[in-house]
């Protein structure tokens, strides 16, 4: 098990890991229907190309998509070629049942602190979603789990704590805390944003909230990639019930 650990938090595992989201999120965005939201997508993922977009102008999406695919593949290359070991199937294996379980778990553990930080009990989807189809809702959460952990966990937190040490002085662990969670409102917040945004209440503020954190403390402790797909199992689970 402790080369599991090990393994399964190491770029040339855990990216290649991501990789089937990232597939099958684009698949599902191009069979998805003009007529039935055909420019529907993440907002994460909207967010990360506009950024392009604006740089590179109509190429901007697929831009971000070749360094994105590009970014990954070096880190993975990169990775393997510095332990020059054979990848083994199993420890995938292992790693979507461990981001099976922690999907199972994640909600209740959340909804529990929030509960007994509120004492209160209330957490909907947006009612927006009853009108998607199942295709449109798998591919909503996958997305998530990929573009939302790149987005606000990869580049915001790790900008966040950049900035806190090297800008602000704070120490390594203080820039961490301080990043994590700031990073967390600012997740929590996108969730009202757009035509599919909830609704603004205290109790999914708060939820959300303490979500970022969790994903925050998962990604530190195992990586990007099971907690990518902890995400989007997470969000399918609660979209498809």
């Amino acid at each position: 098990m402790r080369g599991y650990w090990r393994d399964s938090h190491a770029p040339r595992y855990s990216l290649l890991f991501a990789l089937p989201l990232l597939l099958l999120y684009q698949v599902l965005v191009a069979l998805s229907p003009s007529d039935a939201g055909g420019g529907l997508r993440n907002g994460a993922d909207v967010i990360l190309q506009t950024l392009f977009t604006s740089i590179a102008g109509s190429r901007g999406p697929l831009i971000f998509m070749v360094c994105l695919v590009a970014a990954g593949l070096w880190l993975v290359v990169r990775d393997a070629r510095a332990h020059d070991r054979d990848l083994r199937p199993a420890v995938f294996a292992l790693m979507l049942v461990e981001a099976v379980l922690l999907a199972v778990v994640f909600g209740g553990v959340v909804s529990l602190i929030t509960s007994e930080i509120l004492h209160a009990t209330t957490m909907l989807p947006p009612p927006q979603l009853n009108q998607l189809g199942p295709g449109a809702r798998v591919m909503l959460s996958l997305g998530a789990g990929l573009y939302e952990e790149l987005l606000f966990r990869v580049l915001l937190v790790g900008t966040l704590a950049w900035a806190g040490r090297r800008l602000l002085g704070f120490r390594p662990f203080v820039a961490g805390l301080w990043a994590a969670l700031l990073g967390a409102v600012v997740f929590a917040a996108f969730h009202y944003i757009g035509p599919y945004g909830d609704r603004l209440e205290v109790y999914s503020f708060v939820f959300r909230t303490i979500a970022g954190l969790a994903f925050s403390a998962l990604f530190l402790l195992r990586g990007f990639g099971i907690t990518a797909w902890t995400h989007a199992l997470y969000d399918l689970f609660l979209l498809l019930r």
